[in-house]
């Protein structure tokens, strides 16, 4: 068996019911003494290993998740936390939640502060840098915890990973600009060196490469400072430029003020996408065209995923990723919002 063996998969190797095997469990005089040991035999046989903190929360009216987020300033992070956070609430658990800031360091004392007032799993959209002490804590307390939207630990078999996928989202936004007539098209915002810049970067690479188009790129961080500040930039030292996909919406929509503030219209004779749909993109004047990632959905998701886990032991895959879509609207000529 390649995955860890459940109840259910207990009970099918001793021809009990899963009820019986709880009540073997919970050692209930209830059982046979013939069928306890043929259910503990099975265990034996299966490597299953009881996992009590998850049977005292089933237990129990309500458990803890931990819930470690690298920047809750940004939109798209608050909106999958609070999503989250409700899926949670709705079935009785209630969360956690710790900004590290993109701080490893700050990462490294939340979480220890979360293990040690005892809660019984944990989701993290990680902070890069030195991201082992963290994890290395994590599986010493034998605690289940998911990676998401953003991949550090490679170990993803014991820190499965989800995330939308980003690559797909990139290749739309390039398709996109192409098919609207853009042949000079830039990628902006994000630091060049971050796994989740590179998967976003991947399509908008692929498909300028199969229509034969030099690509261009401009890193920085994922905000509306920077965006603003790449549109300066932009037109000062690469006025050819006819179109851009952004690492995210926020340096979007700052490249939409800093273009606005040049006097240049923005849909036209320049196009632009963002990436992440958060609620803004669609109010704001020019209205953004962008990579939708269902984040609401997508926290829904993990939270019936992190509960399987705890509750049923079905392990989730080493990684998962979620549909996207390209929500187009007036930043990339569309003529109505």
């Amino acid at each position: 068996m390649d995955r860890r063996p459940t109840i259910i998969d207990v009970a099918r190797e001793a021809g009990v019911s899963k009820s019986t095997v709880s009540l073997v469990l919970q050692n209930s005089p209830s059982v046979r003494a013939e069928t306890r040991a043929e259910v503990r035999a099975a265990m034996a046989r299966l490597g299953y290993v009881y996992n009590r903190s998850a049977a005292m929360m089933r237990s129990s009216s309500a458990g803890l998740i931990g819930l470690v987020i690298n920047d809750l300033r940004n939109p798209f992070f608050t909106e999958f936390a609070t999503s989250l956070q409700m899926a949670l609430s709705a079935r009785g658990f209630a969360t956690v939640i710790a900004n590290t800031d993109e701080s490893p360091d700050l990462q490294v004392q939340v979480i220890s502060a979360m293990l040690e007032h005892g809660v019984s799993a944990l989701i993290i959209s990680p902070a890069y840098g030195d991201g082992d002490t963290a994890f290395e804590m994590i599986e010493r307390a034998g605690v289940p915890a998911m990676q998401v939207l953003r991949k550090v630990n490679p170990r993803t078999e014991r820190f499965p990973f989800a995330a939308p996928d980003y690559m797909a989202g990139g290749l739309l936004a390039a398709r996109h600009l192409l098919a609207e007539g853009c042949r000079r098209i830039a990628f902006v915002g994000g630091m060049s060196d971050r796994g989740v810049t590179q998967e976003r970067m991947a399509g908008y690479l692929s498909e300028l490469d199969r229509a034969g188009l030099e690509p261009f790129a401009l890193h920085g961080r994922a905000t509306r400072a920077f965006g603003r500040e790449a549109a300066r930039q932009l037109l000062a030292r690469q006025p050819r430029l006819d179109g851009a996909i952004c690492f995210n919406d926020m340096v979007a929509l700052g490249m939409m003020s800093g273009f606005a503030e040049a006097g240049h219209t923005v849909g036209s004779a320049f196009r632009i996408v963002g990436f992440d749909n958060i609620e803004e993109a669609a109010q704001a004047y020019p209205s953004l065209t962008s990579i939708g990632c269902g984040i609401a959905d997508f926290g829904v998701r993990i939270a019936a995923t992190v509960l399987g886990w705890l509750q049923d032991g079905t392990v989730p895959p080493p990684e998962l990723r979620t549909p996207v879509e390209l929500l187009v609207r007036r930043s990339s000529g569309l003529t109505q919002a």
